[in-house]
């Protein structure tokens, strides 16, 4: 069976920001930015994209392109009978955890679009929409039925290939997304009061810089943010020929994602700074905070018809990419076609999702691990255990496994200086801190 390619360069670039741009940009991107003190955690981010995104997502997608394989696949064609392997799995089962539960949390914003589409969420709920939203998600059976329908077209979307499915569709969405955030952008910034949220996101408060806690936050979110130890982008780069160049495709693809971000940052804290709203609201400013801004905003029905149409594209995006992964290595491994591999690869998630939701509820007493309900402790296990161990051995795979020459061609880097500097930062540099990462998120270093 041959493998498939990308249609171009750009279908590329445009399905890994896609694979980059999801809920992590919008949602946690804000809340996390808006518990860590605005501007001063912002300029943080954005050294630690350049300092540990760009140079673990040229690492993750070299390998991709040089193996040419799955995610496990690639380390046992270019590690023979090594363990390194191991680290492919770790990526998969990320994949199947993130895709469990971010499947549903995006089948809540469907639920948001549908109900202000049908204008059943134009008027405030009787008990207030902070309310409305907890009873939702601990109903029995609605959460499911959208939390099915969005893996739905996540899968329609997969089963129809890399360029005919998961390159057409981010040609289709990426754009749409770009305009609809740009749009609520300018409409946020003209907002009565916004001055406070850009002065907020814009103007550092450097007192809090001496919290270490804003460093952890921040290179959190950029390793998580660009989708690094996933395997999405190791798939994705294993779609790309051998003439297509590596570093400028990364860093635009980094500096896109940030991009989104900001612009999420720029849609969301003027709006809270122009209706008093707390910044730091933490995981309920989208599904709680800004209905109850919307509702009192001029046009209020129509923004929040974008954001949420807006925050479904993104979604969907990084939805693909993230049910590509098993399903590129259940192709190889199993021999079987890619529809019957999706169609498979996405029942299992679907019933993992199904316990996702009902531990919004009915089980809400099932606490995994320590006292994190089951949406928890699949974030926790995949974000801050699986996550960091993959990206870790991507970094020590090509820093400490290949030549020093082997990994600079691999990257397209050899005989350019600023591989030099790339190669010190994945040796060493990238390693110490995602293990400062890994040893803060389960509260061994503070």
């Amino acid at each position: 069976m041959q493998r498939e390619n990308w249609a171009s360069r750009l279908g590329f670039m445009l399905a890994a920001m896609g694979s980059a741009v999801g809920l992590g940009n919008i949602w946690r991107f804000s809340y996390v930015a808006g518990e860590s003190g605005g501007g001063a955690f912002l300029i943080i981010y954005l050294l630690s994209v350049f300092v540990i995104g760009v140079p673990l997502l040229l690492v993750e997608v070299s390998i991709g392109r040089k193996a040419q394989q799955d995610v496990v696949g690639s380390y046992q064609k270019l590690a023979p009978k090594q363990p390194w392997y191991l680290g492919g799995f770790l990526g998969i089962a990320s994949a199947f955890l993130i895709l469990s539960f971010y499947s549903v949390v995006a089948g809540w914003a469907l639920y948001y679009l549908w109900g202000y589409l049908t204008g059943t969420m134009a008027d405030l709920p009787e008990n207030g929409y902070g309310q409305a939203f907890d009873t939702f998600i601990k109903e029995d059976y609605a959460p499911i039925f959208w939390h099915a329908l969005f893996l739905f077209i996540t899968m329609l979307i997969v089963l129809g290939g890399v360029k005919n499915g998961i390159e057409l569709a981010n040609k289709i969405l990426m754009p749409i997304l770009a305009l609809l955030m740009i749009g609520l952008a300018i409409y946020s910034v003209t907002l009565p009061g916004a001055e406070e949220g850009l002065k907020f996101l814009f103007s550092p408060d450097w007192s809090v810089l001496t919290d270490p806690s804003i460093y952890i936050a921040a290179m959190g979110q950029a390793f998580f943010s660009l989708s690094l130890g996933v395997g999405t982008m190791m798939t994705y780069g294993s779609y790309l020929s051998s003439k297509q160049k590596l570093p400028g495709a990364t860093v635009g693809i980094s500096i896109m994602d940030t991009l989104f971000a900001v612009i999420s940052g720029i849609v969301i804290f003027p709006a809270v700074f122009a209706f008093g709203i707390d910044p730091s609201s933490g995981p309920k400013l989208v599904f709680i905070t800004l209905p109850e801004i919307f509702h009192q905003m001029g046009y209020g029905h129509f923004v929040a018809i974008l954001f949420f149409l807006a925050l479904s594209f993104a979604a969907v995006s990084s939805s693909i990419s993230l049910l590509e992964v098993p399903v590129a290595y259940l192709m190889r491994r199993a021999k079987i076609s890619r529809k019957l591999a999706s169609v498979i690869t996405s029942i299992i998630i679907f019933i993992s999702g199904v316990t996702v939701s009902l531990g919004m509820g009915r089980w809400s007493r099932i606490t995994p691990i320590g006292n994190r309900n089951i949406l928890d402790s699949m974030d926790f296990l995949s974000s801050n255990v699986f996550l960091p161990i993959g990206g870790l051995t991507m970094a020590l795979f090509v820093g400490w496994y290949f030549t020093k020459k082997e990994a600079l061609v691999a990257a397209d880097l050899h005989g350019h200086f600023i591989g030099k500097v790339w190669y010190v930062l994945v040796k060493y540099i990238a390693p110490i801190l995602i293990i400062i990462i890994f040893l803060n998120a389960l509260g061994i270093v503070k």
